[in-house]
Order: C-alpha cells, then sequence, then structure tokens
C-alpha cells in the first residue's frame, strides 16, 4: 500500500523536509518536479527531515513533461484552493498520485484546466486566509486517504 505525493516546482526547503518525513511515515513515495526553491543537498532540508532523509522513496523530475511521461497510467488527484470538489470526495485508491503545487502560486492554470474534472480542495472557513500551510494540506489528504483503505496502522 502506498501513495505518490508530488510536488510541483516546490520552493520552501522546509516544507519539503517535513513532507519528506510525512511520505516515510505514511509508507508513501514522494515524487519532485524541478527547478525547485532550494538545494536538494540543503541541510535546511535535510534538518527538516531529520535522520530519516536516506530512508526517503525519492523521485526527482526534470519537469512536470518528465513526470508525466514516467508515469503515463497513473491515477491522479490535482489540489489546489480553486478546486471545485471536496478531497474527501476522491475515491482513493492504491498508487494514486497527489499533486500539489508551489507555495507561491500552486499548480499553474493550465495543468488545472487540462484535469479540470480531477482537481480538489480543502475547504477553508476563513476569509482571512487564501490556503494552508503545502505540509499541511498534503498531511490531510494522505491521512484521508490512509483512512478511506482502512488503513489503521501502518508497519
Amino acid at each position: 500500500m502506498a501513495f505518490n505525493i508530488v510536488l510541483f516546482e516546490p520552493e520552501i526547503h522546509t516544507n519539503t523536509g517535513n513532507i519528506g518525513r510525512l511520505s516515510l511515515a505514511s509508507g508513501s513515495r514522494l515524487h519532485l518536479v524541478k527547478p525547485f526553491g532550494f538545494e536538494i543537498t540543503d541541510s535546511r532540508l535535510k534538518r527538516a527531515g531529520l535522520d530519516y532523509w536516506q530512508h526517503i522513496s525519492l523521485v526527482i523530475y526534470d519537469n512536470i513533461s518528465d513526470f508525466y511521461e514516467k508515469n503515463p497510467k497513473g491515477k491522479f488527484a490535482y489540489f489546489s484552493s480553486h478546486g471545485a470538489k471536496d478531497y474527501c470526495s476522491i475515491d482513493y485508491q492504491d498508487e494514486m498520485f497527489f499533486i500539489f503545487g508551489k507555495e507561491s502560486v500552486g499548480l499553474p492554470k493550465s495543468i488545472l484546466d487540462e484535469n479540470s474534472d480531477l482537481v480538489y480542495n480543502i475547504p477553508i472557513h476563513s476569509q482571512h486566509i487564501r490556503s494552508l500551510n503545502l505540509a499541511n494540506a498534503v498531511s490531510i489528504v494522505v491521512y484521508e486517504g490512509l483512512r478511506n483503505l482502512g488503513v489503521a496502522r501502518i508497519k
């Protein structure tokens, strides 16, 4: 049982490090699509993942075309504050790819438009913020997926 967490052009090393730790804790694979807003060898990135970074199942892509080319049959779910569907309505499946955009602007409009029927949001109940922290959003989706698949305890 594994999910695939995809970060499109991540910008903040601590978010990526924390998501790396989450991927290991949840049995998921972490996919990073370049360019990054930090060096993958950045000590702050590794510090956020603590001493677990070397155990993370990590795949790095040169760009989004490279990602799609290497995962042609993937079951994808895209996340955006502009998504029309709630993340709880996803038909969660083993090996599913959860695709999240960069911290500053999210996923490109072209990707959202091309996949509009697969774009989900996490409801925000305040008009004073426009989005959740990326690491928090990924955590919400991954653990909802595990709950849906009936995975009570990861071994």
